[in-house]
């Protein structure tokens, strides 16, 4: 275990001069409260967090990295984000893929720097796609690869301000009235 711990110092310490702390893969299920130490001199621009068996991110993350621009969150369990998150004022691009969220979450709405989202393969069936037209700055979500029903996916093909992108799938036998 302590070679797993010594990783995190050891990559902590990386971003200390690069300003991106790159804790992916390693098999965190949170974010240590030691990493909100050992960065809290350091004024991150970019955080990944993926490939890792995190469930929640909790809502210190947004107070202690509030500079960040980017944040990978791929590969975890996660279901679900803390409003707090739409504190975070600078970021431009989130990755939620490969996640477990059945929802798009609804600090993504609110995020006001936000331009990117990245929430594919994902077990998404719900989405405000009113919210999503008038979120502050959003040009480009990607859906692919998740289970949005039809007339979500009607309404998000209408959206012109935000470039969706979607995984056409077959209609399953069962969705198929016409039989």
């Amino acid at each position: 275990m302590a070679s797993g711990v010594t990783r995190v110092i050891l990559r902590c310490e990386d971003a200390q001069e690069s300003l991106i702390l790159d804790l992916s893969g390693c098999q965190l299920m949170q974010v240590p409260d030691a990493v909100y130490h050992l960065m809290r001199h350091t004024a991150l621009k970019a955080c990944n967090l993926s490939s890792n068996v995190i469930t929640k991110i909790p809502p210190k993350f947004a107070v202690k990295f509030s500079l960040i621009t980017e944040l990978n969150l791929s590969n975890n369990q996660m279901s679900k984000l803390p409003d707090e998150l739409a504190d975070l004022a600078e970021l431009e691009r989130l990755d939620i893929s490969h996640n477990a969220f059945i929802n798009l979450p609804h600090v993504a709405y609110k995020m006001p720097k936000l331009t990117t989202l990245n929430a594919s393969n994902n077990h998404i069936v719900e989405i405000d796609v009113e919210r999503l037209k008038g979120s502050p700055s959003l040009v480009e979500v990607d859906l692919q690869n998740n289970p949005i029903p039809p007339n979500t996916i009607a309404a998000l093909n209408n959206l012109t301000t935000i470039r969706v992108t979607l995984t056409l799938r077959e209609p399953e036998e069962w969705e198929d009235l016409n039989i």
